[in-house]
């Protein structure tokens, strides 16, 4: 049957749009993973809180870079690193090591979304991380960016800070980028606050860095949020996603948002 006039313009259209989104993703090949449209739901109504674009860029990641992810849980940041570095880069996903029913489930759940999606996740590393036994995350020296996430108050608890960070140093190149997001504490906040509350000190953060070779080189306010008052009952488990306390109060944590967030770029010296 042949082509209307109309159906004609219709398929040079679609063709057209079609050009349009390869010559996006190749223009802005970031931008084109953080729209992907393989990425879970409930991952995506949290880039307003997150702003991964933003953080990344600040971070400095290229396509063709080496990148470890430290304990990417449930993989909100993989969907998006995968993806993105998967033809031209390395993703190594460092996922908590150890005999934790919530570090196994994580493993569990992360090779699960691996296996499920090879389009989009067959290039992934996993490898391990838990001082002292295990912290070989990549091949020493060949990372170019290492990326933490919300992960620093989890290391207070268990005193393995300094560990995680020396782990951090030995991975990447000289000239590398160490990028931490990390919930903020008021100045001054004991290291017993720290641990219950889950909020962390700044300059604490900015201290580990330092011990373990790393000079700051700047941080971002895109992750910051005012409205967080940090003096809840539960912690910062209190606010979304957790929302600790169910129903109790829920509009107005909801209204708060994720909590506020320190974003931090530390480099490993060159020489």
């Amino acid at each position: 049957m042949p082509f209307t006039t109309r159906a004609l313009t219709a398929l040079v259209l679609s063709f057209a749009a079609a050009a349009n989104v390869v010559a996006a993703s190749a223009s802005d090949p970031l931008a084109a993973a953080i729209a992907n449209p393989s990425r879970t739901p409930k991952h995506v109504a949290r880039d307003v809180y997150r702003h991964p674009s933003e953080t990344l860029r600040f971070f400095g990641l290229r396509p063709n870079q080496t990148v470890v992810e430290i304990w990417p849980g449930g993989g909100w940041y993989t969907e998006i690193l995968a993806p993105y570095l998967r033809d031209q880069g390395q993703y190594y996903a460092a996922i908590e090591g150890g005999d934790s029913r919530e570090a196994k489930d994580d493993e569990a759940a992360l090779r699960k979304r691996v296996a499920d999606d090879t389009t989009h996740f067959g290039k992934v590393n996993i490898t391990k991380l838990a001082p002292p036994k295990e912290t070989g995350i990549c091949p020493p020296g060949t990372a170019d960016v290492v990326l933490t996430f919300r992960n620093v108050h989890n290391w207070l608890a268990a005193g393995t800070q300094d560990a995680q960070f020396a782990a951090f140093f030995k991975a990447l190149k000289p000239g590398g980028v160490l990028g931490v997001v990390e919930h903020r504490a008021k100045p001054g906040t004991s290291m017993d606050v720290m641990k219950k509350s889950g909020y962390v000190d700044e300059a604490y953060v900015k201290t580990l860095a330092a011990k373990a070779g790393f000079k700051f080189e700047a941080e971002s306010p895109i992750n910051n949020n005012p409205k967080d008052t940090k003096d809840y009952t539960e912690g910062v488990w209190t606010l979304p996603p957790t929302l600790a306390l169910g129903d109790k109060d829920k509009d107005k944590y909801l209204a708060i948002g994720e909590s506020d967030r320190m974003t931090l770029k530390f480099v490993k010296p060159a020489t």
